[in-house]
């Protein structure tokens, strides 16, 4: 992953932003709206764009064009800085594969313990009943 030739590639979009704010909000595009087209990319190679776009399908759009948002901020450029910071987190998650789970068998001490659990449990059930008087 370079990230100089990712930064290069991504594009943005100021857009109004949703939601109270009064007088602001109507006249200020300060929400800002990240592009980054994974497929073309030249700063990730095939296996990483492969990871990618397994792990962040969900997040993606048909064309495997990832798109995020932020609009926490009043200001046009903390939100840009916000969202490229959240971009970077995303790819980085998204890269990581996941160590793959060993099967594991439960050891003797632990198998015997259980029977011998179940067994008590079984003796104070038997002793509970009323005897047989016959």
């Amino acid at each position: 992953m370079n990230r100089d030739i990712i930064y290069k590639e991504l594009k943005f979009k100021a857009v109004r932003s949703s939601g109270a704010g009064g007088q602001h909000v109507n006249k200020v595009s300060s929400k800002v709206e990240l592009f980054f087209d994974i497929p073309n990319s030249k700063g990730l190679s095939t296996e990483e764009k492969e990871v990618l776009q397994k792990h962040l399908s969900s997040k993606l759009t048909k064309d495997g064009i990832l798109q995020l948002n932020a609009s926490d901020s009043r200001s046009q450029h903390t939100n840009k800085e916000k969202v490229i910071l959240r971009f970077f987190e995303v790819l980085k998650k998204g890269l990581v594969i996941p160590k793959k789970r060993k099967a594991t068998k439960p050891s003797k001490a632990s198998i015997q313990k259980r029977l011998q659990n179940k067994q008590s449990q079984s003796n104070k059930k038997v002793l509970r009943k009323k005897p047989n008087l016959e």
